[in-house]
């Protein structure tokens, strides 16, 4: 979690407490409010800042998903509508007096390289040192936080009154940007640039990023004067100082969502400064890629509804829904009973809280307002607060237990492994539509997610071929597919996968797991009594396989009629083909199964 220093007694006095108020004090607040006070450097030995030792400290530990609590600002500001004194701001865009909106001109060819882009302008703002320094710090945080190191977001923030619009966000060869980069002194190219932070502590991470692209993202002002180079660095022309007046913000994106929430982080933050308190003056994007134009921040708040029952349900609460809504305004919502339904809450979540998703953390919110420590100790009856194992998981339980019992051995291996492991190495070749692949593997040995269990236990056999035979392996666990049709792209399925390695074939060892697991599945072979007595019980059968995986004439695919349904295909087994154990170093033969747990669902 994040680790946020701010002046103990400016903190104290925002939030409305006096000198008399104590650590002790201020540390149950944090707790009450879900967030941890780490430190009090009150009574430690500070350092020297310009002569003067530096204030005493608070080290506030912030949940990973509070964006809004990352800076000074933002930890007043929630703590003093938690405590009553002042209601979430109500945020306006603001026009400027002359009516026109500045413009960012997205050039086509970024889309290539970091194709999204929000924009806003701070009119009017006044700095001190403090919150100069609150403003970049928070810009860091966000960085490093929810912009996964700059890949997804960078932020540029300049002095709108050194520049001119309409801005223009293009994408060029390195060698044809040409500027004077922040904090320096000369004009460099990109190109330049990359050589020249190369080594540089805190800007040399960075660089990886658009370092090998033909070209690089760079946005122009409309005298043709680099505003930045994002997201590596700014221009020292339009360099933010604290008798900036006028802030405009440009944000770079990968990521649709993101880029919206660091700009609304950023101007929720330090809005409060401006001369008229939490007004933001809109910008108008210009987009080439697909010929839209829109405004950009959006500071609506988002509408969601609330069970009452449910909140009730999971709190262990009997309150009313006005008593909600009372409470969920010490959160920043707010909250009005549902007209026409007496079960629900309307609630508008306000900019700030990016982490409210779900009523799940609007129900959250609700206990945290009400006191953790004051919430009643019971047994929830119907909501999902009762812990139990997923159905998949509870059946790979059993089949680990039934087959440990029947004297094989788990393994364990890695889910990675290399593309001719999964396939080339087992005779199997790649149509593209299945593996999923590692965009940038760090070895050869981790290049793609497994399609199938016997690479691991083949490798785990190999590793372990020195010890007396046979040997008897299984494993119970993932593999995973692409999957365009589904939101995620991908899917997973749980297999069950065993490798019997002798100095005989071992194909009856590994015909009978499989009838030990499809017995204690309650699936009986189709020539069996039962079937006979009763043809629509659960019933499987093999039949042979022509795979090259395995030996010709020695392999058979496992079918299943499960619930009266359609035959299907679940698995295969059989003895290895020599090439395969060639590939895998291994000198005895080897039988091997394989079969998707999932159909038995």
């Amino acid at each position: 979690m994040p680790t946020i220093s701010v002046d103990k007694a400016e903190l104290f006095k925002a939030i409305g407490k006096d000198e008399k108020y104590t650590s002790e004090e201020f540390d149950e607040l944090c707790f009450e409010f879900g967030i941890e006070l780490d430190e009090d450097t009150t009574d430690q030995d500070r350092p020297m800042v310009n002569g003067v030792r530096e204030a005493p400290q608070l080290k506030i530990e912030i949940p990973a998903n509070r964006y809004d609590m990352l800076c000074f600002e933002g930890i007043a500001l929630n703590l003093n509508v938690f405590l009553g004194n002042q209601t979430c701001p109500n945020y306006r865009l603001v026009a400027p007096s002359g009516g026109e909106l500045q413009t960012m001109i997205v050039h086509e060819p970024t889309k290539d390289v970091r194709s999204l882009v929000s924009c806003a302008v701070l009119r009017n703002i006044t700095f001190t040192q403090e919150r100069y320094n609150s403003f970049i710090s928070l810009q860091d945080k966000l960085h490093a936080n929810l912009a996964r190191q700059r890949t997804l977001v960078s932020i540029g923030t300049h002095d709108l009154d050194t520049i001119q619009g309409p801005f223009h966000y293009k994408a060029e060869k390195p060698d044809q940007i040409k500027f004077v980069a922040l904090n320096q002194d000369k004009t460099m190219t990109a190109a330049d640039l990359m050589n020249h932070y190369e080594k540089d502590k805190h800007l040399g991470r960075f660089l990886h990023i658009i370092k090998d692209k033909p070209k690089y993202p760079v946005i122009y002002d409309d005298k043709n004067r680099v505003l930045s180079l994002p997201p590596i660095i700014n221009s020292n022309h339009s360099k933010i100082k604290l008798t900036t007046k006028n802030v405009f913000i440009e944000i770079t994106a990968t990521d649709k969502t993101k880029v919206e929430i660091v700009n609304q982080m950023l101007i929720a933050m330090f809005s409060q400064y401006c001369d008229e308190p939490f007004t933001v003056e809109p910008v108008k994007i210009v987009s080439e890629h697909n010929s839209q134009t829109r405004e950009t921040p959006d500071l609506s708040p988002r509408e969601m509804v609330a069970s009452v029952s449910y909140m009730n349900e999971c709190t262990g609460l009997t309150l009313s829904t006005q008593e909600q809504c009372d409470l969920l305004k010490k959160m920043g919502h707010k909250a009005t009973p549902s007209k026409g339904d007496d079960d629900s809450l309307d609630i508008s979540v306000p900019i700030i809280r990016a982490d409210v998703l779900h009523q799940a953390d609007i129900m959250e919110d609700l206990a945290v307002a009400y006191g953790f420590n004051k919430l009643p100790r019971y047994y929830p009856n119907k909501s999902g607060g009762v812990g139990a194992p997923l159905p998949i998981n509870k059946l790979s339980d059993v089949v680990r237990t039934e087959s440990a019992m029947a004297g094989w051995t788990e393994a364990l291996p890695l889910i990675l492994c290399s593309h001719d492991e999964n396939y080339a190495w087992l005779n199997r070749k790649d149509d593209g539509t299945k593996a999923i692949r590692l965009q940038n593997p760090k070895s050869l040995e981790y290049q793609i997610v497994r399609t199938s269990l016997l690479p691991g236990l083949l490798k785990t056999v190999r590793e372990n071929k020195h010890r007396p035979v046979p040997l008897k392996v299984f494993e119970v666990s993932d593999v995973a597919f692409k999957a365009l049709e589904l939101e995620r792209k991908t899917r997973n399925e749980r297999h069950l996968g065993a490798c019997w390695y002798g100095k005989t074939s071992g194909f009856e060892v590994v015909h009978g797991l499989l009838d030990r697991v499809m017995g204690m599945l309650d699936v009986a072979f189709r020539d069996s009594e039962k079937v006979k007595k009763d043809g629509k019980v659960n019933q499987y059968w093999i039949e042979e396989l022509d795979d090259p995986t395995f030996f010709h004439g020695h392999s058979a695919s496992i079918h299943v009629k499960l619930d009266g349904g359609k035959d299907q295909i679940i698995g295969e087994f059989g003895v290895l083909h020599p090439t395969v154990l060639k590939n895998y170093e291994l000198p005895f033969p080897v039988s091997a199964l394989e079969i998707n747990l999932e159909d038995f669902l």
